[in-house]
């Protein structure tokens, strides 16, 4: 039935467990696995620039290594499990964009994911990211909670 599963993850505790789920699930149903972190970039509105692109640089240099250690470990869980697995990092103001677009890229037959993850206050007022993936997939969406 399902050949690819799309994890998206963000390294968050809930996160890291659903990815560890999905991987089981992928490892029963012999299908194979993309792991997806999305990076939103820095946002900050200020009067005053001075000092901005050196945060900037250290908050993109910080997020992209975050994101590389926990799409390693995520690769070595895969590799663990015996399940074919890639990995894709991208850059994105909308990460449940990300996750619907590269589902339909990679031809994947369904997405599995955490219930939530690290958004905290900015879900509550502007709904999930896993919501909002709900809404706009063309594929199954599996909820690991």
């Amino acid at each position: 039935m399902f050949k690819k599963v799309l994890i998206p993850t963000d390294g968050s505790p809930l996160s890291t467990q659903a990815l560890e789920q999905a991987l089981d699930f992928a490892r029963e149903i012999g299908a194979e696995a993309t792991v997806l972190a999305v990076i939103e970039p820095l946002q900050v509105f200020t009067i005053n620039p001075a000092g901005m692109e050196i945060a900037h640089a250290e908050y993109e240099r910080r997020a992209h290594e975050e994101a590389d250690a926990f799409l390693a470990n995520a690769k070595e869980a895969a590799k663990q499990r015996q399940v074919a697995c890639d990995t894709v990092k991208l850059v994105g103001l909308d990460p449940a964009r990300c996750i619907t677009e590269t589902a339909e890229k990679r031809n994947c037959d369904v997405i599995a994911m955490a219930s939530h993850g690290r958004s905290g206050f900015k879900a509550f007022m502007l709904g999930s990211v896993t919501m909002k993936v709900l809404a706009g997939s063309k594929v199954p969406v599996l909820i690991y909670r």
